[in-house]
């Protein structure tokens, strides 16, 4: 419950939600930047991907409604509720004039929109923290940062807290494991000596991640999704994850797959020259390759 208020508390203060979401509230956000750092970082990315699990179920149910009896009768009151619960700007109702098929459509593209403030790092930013000497907290950290691709975020770097004296020795095994990601380090504070903010924010120990911090166009970042519609195939950029871990599924007529892989599930739609059934599917380089036919 934590992370709920506290992403609430964030909407309160940014209003990046509220203002992707409604074109009407175009509120000028109080603050320029907000740092937020989770009690969990599993509860974290389970509230990033909350949209995305939305938009699957969302289907489940409009499926439901459209070719069953019960789900007729019950989608008037369903819709409803389920836009009481989408509507964040309680300036009425939506459903006014709109037939159920309108509604349905409003409400996917209302959660397509919410998915998409994840996944813009200018909007919302996602950095890995690790220990680089301890080897568990860089696994940690590969994991997190697929599972935070499967939740629909971008991850815009990573940070390695270590002691000067071992940077040159750590640097490449850091760059190694989190290619093409920027890396940087911060230095280690002792939290039982007073600190000097103003050194530790200038020093030149800081600069490369100020710089990873400041940059607001990152090109280095990866694609986690690329389809070649000469080879008939889709590769998903899934570090951190042994395939034993990855489940496939396909539905729509081909038209889409479900990826599950840790606690999360991620719909990819395929573009229609790649559509059809799975031939097969391998894990190379932390990336999944599914060959279409």
């Amino acid at each position: 419950m934590d992370s709920i208020f506290s992403v609430l508390e964030i909407e309160n203060l940014v209003g990046f939600i509220r203002n992707n979401v409604s074109q009407k509230n175009n509120e000028k956000p109080k603050f320029d930047i907000v740092v937020y750092d989770g009690i969990s970082t599993e509860e974290t990315i389970r509230m990033i991907g909350a949209t995305s699990k939305s938009r699957l179920y969302l289907k489940y149910m409009r499926n439901l409604a459209e070719k069953t009896d019960l789900g007729r009768v019950a989608s008037p009151s369903i819709l409803r509720l389920v836009d009481d619960a989408l509507s964040l700007s309680g300036r009425g109702n939506n459903l006014n004039g709109r037939t159920s098929s309108e509604i349905w459509d409003y409400l996917e593209t209302t959660l397509t929109k919410l998915s998409s403030v994840f996944a813009e790092p200018e909007k919302f930013g996602c950095y890995l923290m690790m220990d680089p000497n301890n080897p568990m907290s860089v696994n940690s950290a590969l994991r997190y940062w697929g599972c935070a691709i499967q939740a629909g975020a971008q991850v815009s770097g990573a940070f390695g807290i270590t002691a000067p004296d071992s940077l040159i020795a750590l640097g490449e095994t850091v760059e190694n494991n989190f290619s093409p990601l920027p890396c940087a380090f911060v230095p280690y504070l002792k939290l039982n000596n007073r600190l000097n903010w103003n050194e530790i924010m200038v020093g030149n120990q800081s600069e490369g991640a100020r710089n990873i911090l400041s940059e607001t166009n990152n090109k280095s970042l990866l694609n986690s999704v690329k389809f070649d519609p000469s080879d008939k195939s889709v590769k998903l950029f899934m570090p951190g994850f042994d395939k034993s871990e990855i489940k496939l599924y396909q539905f729509r007529g081909g038209s889409e797959l479900l990826v599950e892989a840790g606690d999360q599930r991620r719909v990819i739609r395929l573009p229609s020259e790649i559509q059809g059934k799975v031939g097969g599917a391998k894990f190379v380089d932390r990336s999944l390759v599914i060959t279409m036919r």
